[in-house]
């Protein structure tokens, strides 16, 4: 699937069946999504950065929060996954042993996800941020949504 067209609603209709929303200035979020592109069993993913203008309206669309974010946002056949439950989706799609991350789904969400938040707080601060989100190679460009 190419870019959508800046022209045309983001309808439910129009967007990619699995659908991974990131923070597009943060090293850490953008080595993630490279890694999942490298070890995707099929190449199932269509990526968008959270700041884009299509990933805003995404995230408006679903009635996500588009201010302040910091979580990974996985939109899979129109339901929202967010922070640890997000990246259990993600290991689902991926080859082993990668694949076997998504056994922290055996412990509770609240403990994922405070630890989830540990990480997502000190992103910056721990790994780095771009001054601008990253611009996907040729051959990376037709899983970005535009």
């Amino acid at each position: 699937m190419a870019g959508l067209d800046d022209e045309a609603p983001l309808t439910q209709n129009a967007l990619p069946s699995k659908l991974i929303l990131f923070d597009g200035v943060c090293v850490l979020c953008n080595g993630s999504m490279r890694f999942v592109m490298k070890h995707e069993r099929a190449a199932v993913f269509h990526f968008a950065a959270i700041q884009s203008d299509a990933g805003q309206k995404v995230l408006a669309d679903h009635g996500q929060e588009t201010e302040d974010w910091d979580s990974v946002v996985v939109i899979e056949e129109g339901r929202v996954y967010r922070k640890s439950d997000a990246a259990v989706r993600i290991a689902r799609y991926l080859r082993a042993p990668w694949r076997w991350l998504g056994i922290i789904r055996i412990l509770p969400r609240g403990l994922r996800d405070w630890l989830y938040d540990r990480v997502a707080r000190s992103r910056y601060r721990l790994f780095g941020r771009y001054e601008v989100c990253m611009v996907p190679t040729p051959e990376q460009r037709g899983r970005f949504l535009a």
